[in-house]
């Protein structure tokens, strides 16, 4: 059984390399991930790669191999699927379920989870908007566009966002910035790299900072 450790390594290489369109994640970029020095990287990713679970270059990134990245859509389904369990049964808030999850999903077993998907009704999205892999590995396509990237006039669905920070998740909920709100973007502007967008009722002013971590659909019927 993998260790808690060899999980979140592949975990974490795996979203890495899902952000950059399956491009090697970096020595620096794991660290920073996972809050660890760049020292012990590279000795996992040589325990790893003995594993058979990611191929490693020094000084050239990492991939997971097959092996490797079912063991990581193994973990983020237990994450995922604990996440939502949590919001929908004891009514936690998305900015609190993270942090729960990352401490559960090494503790659950496959079927306690495949047990809370029948229960959940097999759910297509977690609390924060990423899919949920099945329990056969596949997995669905999120959207990597973001509301920054939109221009004015654009009448938009929030899809996901990619940040988890407490504080983060706390502001755009209060903003009413949450996954399947539907608004427009009101004015873009890249010098000053402020959005403003017309949700929940209100005009909303983000920064590109903010807006480059909403991702979102396009309406096809933009605002007239």
């Amino acid at each position: 059984m993998p260790s808690l450790t060899v999980e979140n390594y592949v975990k974490a290489i795996y979203l890495l390399c899902l952000d950059k369109e399956s491009e090697p994640a970096t020595t620096g970029a794991i660290a920073t991930a996972l809050q660890v020095s760049p020292g012990s990287v590279t000795s996992m990713l040589k325990t790893l790669r003995e594993s058979d679970l990611a191929d490693y270059t020094p000084y050239g990134g990492v991939t997971l191999t097959d092996k490797g990245q079912q063991l990581a859509l193994r973990v983020l389904r237990r994450h995922r699927l604990i996440e939502l369990f949590l919001v929908q049964t004891l009514h936690l808030t998305w900015d609190q379920v993270h942090e729960e999850a990352e401490n559960m999903e090494h503790a659950v077993s496959d079927l306690l989870i495949d047990r809370i998907d029948h229960f959940l009704g097999h759910p297509a999205f977690d609390p924060h908007g990423d899919p949920i892999p099945k329990a056969d590995g596949t997995v669905g396509v999120a959207s990597q566009l973001s509301l920054a990237a939109c221009p004015p006039g654009t009448s938009i669905t929030i899809q996901r966002v990619t940040e988890q920070a407490a504080d983060f998740l706390r502001y755009l909920r209060e903003h009413g910035l949450i996954p399947q709100a539907k608004g427009d973007i009101i004015q873009s502007d890249p010098l000053a790299r402020v959005v403003q967008i017309h949700i929940d009722g209100r005009n909303t002013i983000l920064s590109y900072d903010v807006a480059e971590k909403i991702m979102v659909l396009v309406a096809t019927n933009p605002l007239s």
